[in-house]
């Protein structure tokens, strides 16, 4: 009887054990999140944020600021975020993610949500001062190819913005800033059918280290 009872014991534990990973992911009752940089960044302009998402009971495997090779055209770069993104589902067990991104960040990943299953994977998407409709600083940065991609007018923004701008069920939200030097015009971050948002006066680099914009962020994907 007693050797029963503990076979009994040990078998409930396991089960409990073998149940847990299973159900972490709804447990946690939000999604995973993605951080895209911009052109000549790194993942280190997130750690401020990423440590704001931490603090609201995020985990460090729900939290991913990804590094890429800015150079190259957004279209090669959406084809790898597509990996990153299936990796980070299947790490955690999740069924969406939510993808907040800096400046060109945005442009790579609109592309992945528009034209690579995006809209599938992706709940909440975030663009923080993107050069969504294009900025003419680019027009100076003439070496690589992404910086043909951001100009005004360039074929990739022009196949990008047909149609709607905001596809499937995916919750967009866009932050601009009038003092933003970098995105010329300003306004180039809106786009139609998202959540707009003009924040206060904040410079370029600014938008990822901001605490309002930090706060505004995470109750948007909450």
């Amino acid at each position: 009887m007693r050797r029963s009872r503990r076979l009994s014991t040990v078998l409930i534990a396991l089960l409990a054990a073998l149940a847990i990973p299973a159900t972490s992911a709804a447990a946690s009752g939000h999604n995973p999140v993605l951080f895209v940089h911009g052109w000549n960044s790194s993942s280190s302009v997130w750690d401020e944020m990423v440590a704001d998402f931490r603090a609201d009971g995020y985990t460090d495997d729900e939290l991913v600021a990804w590094d890429y090779n800015t150079s190259q055209s957004n279209r090669t770069t959406a084809e790898e975020l597509s990996v990153v993104v299936d990796d980070l589902l299947a790490s955690t067990g999740a069924s969406a993610v939510d993808v907040i991104t800096h400046s060109m960040g945005g442009l790579n990943t609109r592309w992945y949500v528009k034209f690579l299953g995006g809209t599938e994977t992706v709940d909440d998407w975030v663009s923080l001062a993107g050069p969504n409709h294009g900025t003419d600083s680019a027009n100076a940065c003439f070496w690589e190819y992404s910086c043909y991609e951001m100009r005004q007018g360039s074929d990739f923004l022009t196949t990008l913005n047909d149609g709607d701008e905001t596809p499937g069920a995916t919750n967009h939200g866009t932050w601009w800033s009038s003092c933003d030097s970098v995105i010329r015009p300003q306004e180039s971050t809106v786009l139609s059918g998202a959540d707009n948002t003009q924040t206060a006066c904040l410079s370029h680099s600014a938008f990822t280290t901001d605490d309002t914009v930090s706060a505004q962020v995470r109750a948007f994907v909450a």
